[in-house]
């Protein structure tokens, strides 16, 4: 089978096709990843010897790109084509149907999807989606209910896990009072911003309190310097990109994601409470899903900094509740976010395809 993906970063979306390919690989499927020469999706890719095929693709009108696309299809024999971003899933469509192969799209993102910019989703044989909310919104954009099928991220419960420890990262990092953490890729619909306001607001409850931000970005820079104007230069670190993200979930008190504008079914909530973190986010897209409030964790309206930092107050001022709503959490991640479950459903749809 063939996965593409034209964009350049290395997020969750990107992570969960090298998850999908390790797995596969490991299950007997033979995978192939398309994807720009310059992505980091390339570089972990090559790193974690999986078969990669580098391949400018410039704009969903790129001829050129298509038709080297549909001689791999031909030439590995793939039987399924399976597409992620924009670009790259007009090119592979276009090149698969050519070729009289099956074609599944992702939906990675919660934004809404405007008919008229419907076409490429209602080209695929299926549609994938990282949960119902993102389910909801490509049928409304006009695909056929039958066609489209949410799949959540699932969690690799060998690397998170209740036995996972974060002492190493918290001396490291020199966590001695409460531990919040934001993990995610730097962007503007992430609520780094908000993170921030609430951090402000939270010390004044918690003056111990020290905030960690988790991951890079096209926004790193402009959160490293908001960092200093605010005067928390000296409460907030800022890591970059980790790969021990399992101990570094282990090492957090709680976890944080203010999504302001989209989310899936968001990955790095199903990690924390798989190792036993609670969690506080907001209502976008499918965090609802797996954050049921005071339930699995807390969850507060989108960008509203006040309403977190009271959340985040309750959590750790109330460990015990905090605990009791994460193990409720963890019990909800190994009935139905597991990278297996999320592969049997996959590959389910593979074959029904295939047939």
């Amino acid at each position: 089978m063939l996965h593409t993906e034209s964009s350049l970063g290395l997020g969750g979306q990107e992570i969960r096709i090298l998850t999908e390919s390790r797995w596969l690989l490991e299950h007997g499927w033979d995978v192939v990843i398309a994807c720009q020469p310059a992505s980091r999706l390339r570089a972990e890719a090559s790193a974690a010897d999986l078969s990669v095929f580098s391949l400018t693709m410039r704009n969903a009108f790129d001829v050129a790109a298509a038709v080297t696309l549909r001689r791999l299809i031909r030439q590995l024999d793939i039987g399924i084509v399976h597409t992620h971003s924009s670009v790259d899933s007009w090119l592979a469509t276009l090149a698969a149907r050519s070729a009289r192969r099956p074609v599944v799209r992702s939906r990675h993102v919660s934004i809404p999807i405007l008919r008229r910019r419907a076409l490429v989703y209602r080209l695929a044989d299926r549609v994938l989606t990282t949960g119902d909310a993102i389910r909801t919104i490509v049928v409304a954009a006009g695909v056929p209910d039958d066609r489209v099928v949410s799949v959540p991220a699932g969690v690799d419960t060998t690397r998170f896990h209740p036995g996972v420890s974060g002492k190493t990262v918290r001396d490291e990092l020199g966590l001695n009072g409460p531990a919040i953490g934001l993990v995610a890729n730097i962007r503007g619909s992430k609520g780094h911003n908000d993170f921030l306001d609430a951090a402000l607001l939270v010390r004044r409850h918690v003056p111990a309190a020290r905030f960690v931000i988790v991951g890079d970005g096209v926004g790193f820079d402009d959160v490293h310097r908001r960092v200093h104007a605010l005067g928390l230069a000296n409460h907030v670190v800022m890591t970059g990109f980790r790969r021990d993200v399992p101990e570094v979930m282990a090492a957090l008190d709680l976890l944080v994601l203010p999504s302001t504008r989209s989310e899936a079914t968001s990955q790095v909530i199903p990690q924390a409470l798989a190792v036993g973190t609670p969690v506080v986010a907001t209502v976008v897209g499918g965090i609802p899903e797996i954050v049921k409030d005071g339930v699995t964790g807390r969850l507060v309206p989108p960008g509203e900094p006040d309403a977190l930092a009271r959340a985040i107050v309750e959590m750790i001022s109330d460990t015990e509740r905090a605990h009791i709503m994460a193990q409720a959490g963890q019990a909800l991640v190994r009935e139905r976010f597991t990278v297996d479950a999320m592969m049997a459903a996959t590959t389910s749809v593979y074959a029904s395809l295939m047939r």
